[in-house]
């Protein structure tokens, strides 16, 4: 709470994600005993992927399957984004191909350190990579577009034309706690997010509108999600491995400059606005840029979409690939291996 006020006092971009973030990293770092119990990063997601489902009214859904084309572009692009991040991994970050392949694969941090520990990868290595990913698009993104002036490009907030209930928002919740538990039953990714988004998806879509989410909720939700992700951070991690880390930095601000000039260039082939476009390209995690979204009012329901489309495309084919190409390249990838030792 306190990090938010002084990141609101100082007029940073989403002060109640970032202000408990940097607040939080910086205490674990000089190991200050501020421990994160994993119900609070899970009540946080609930929060954002309620808040999210809220914006899916009948028109949105049909304006997402009007864009399906750049939803599928979003996944290839980064299907390719992994793919390059991997190869630089591979050449200047002192690891085999398979770390370097799930370390640089633009998913969720837990899904693919699951796939990692299947295909015997170094799971501390793909874990710090993705961690760090997801700190570099949480900080960047929101302070390039503070700069550049891009918010309030979307007017299709729902949310402020439904009252509060209090009642029905109870009852919202304990939907969304049932949401949680059939797609953690069912061992689907992200249940904490997907469960309460798809409860909210399916009410706002048949013009069911319980009640709005008070303010004060939305920021509970962005302060323990702000709290979880600083809580990734200790005293050893950038002293761990270095180099590998700032290869991972790199790549990534590589992959971060190639989404900007892709959505640049679909400007000029569809009607989405480039704020909006760079935020489905941007390799963060689907709560955090969907939530910079909310926040920034830019294509919430298009953002979405897109980081749905990429969790379940690179989910499906992440390890596929993975076995595809080091058998094609066995050869190669041996000989670079066998350099570096």
């Amino acid at each position: 709470m306190c990090g938010a006020l002084l990141a609101q006092k100082l007029q940073l971009p989403l002060p109640w994600l970032l202000g408990p973030l940097l607040i939080t990293a910086i205490l674990k770092i000089n190991r200050a005993p501020i421990e994160c119990h994993q119900s609070a990063r899970q009540l946080g997601l609930l929060i954002i992927g309620l808040s999210l489902g809220l914006y899916f009214s009948p028109p949105m859904i049909s304006l997402v399957f009007e864009h399906w084309q750049i939803l599928l572009l979003g996944f290839v692009f980064s299907l390719l984004a992994g793919a390059l991040s991997a190869s630089i991994l591979l050449k200047w970050g002192q690891v085999d191909f398979k770390t370097a392949w799930f370390a640089s694969a633009i998913g969720g941090a837990s899904e693919m350190t699951h796939l990692a520990e299947h295909y015997s990868a170094q799971l501390d290595k793909v874990a710090s990579a993705h961690t760090l990913r997801v700190l570099l698009v949480v900080i960047l993104i929101p302070f390039l577009y503070k700069f550049m002036g891009w918010h309030g490009l979307d007017t299709s907030i729902i949310t402020k034309a439904v009252e509060i209930n209090w009642l029905n928002f109870t009852g919202l919740i304990l939907l969304c706690f049932l949401g949680c538990f059939i797609f953690k039953k069912l061992k689907l990714p992200n249940p904490w997010v997907f469960g309460p988004l798809l409860v909210a998806v399916l009410l706002t879509a048949n013009s069911i509108h319980l009640s709005a989410i008070p303010p004060s909720i939305l920021h509970l939700g962005q302060i323990l999600l702000g709290w979880s992700l600083g809580n990734k951070f200790n005293a050893y991690f950038f002293k761990s491995a270095p180099q590998f880390l700032t290869v991972v930095a790199l790549s990534n601000l590589l992959t971060i400059g190639l989404a900007l000039l892709t959505a640049y260039v679909l400007v000029f082939f569809t009607q989405i606005p480039l704020p909006t476009l760079l935020l489905g390209l941007s390799p963060g995690g689907v709560a955090e840029m969907t939530l910079t979204a909310k926040v920034l009012q830019l294509g919430v329901p298009l953002v979405t979409a897109f980081h749905v489309v990429r969790m379940i495309g690179v989910m499906s084919s992440i390890g596929p690939l993975y076995k595809m190409i080091s058998k094609k390249f066995k050869v190669q990838i041996h000989q670079i291996e066998h350099r570096k030792k």
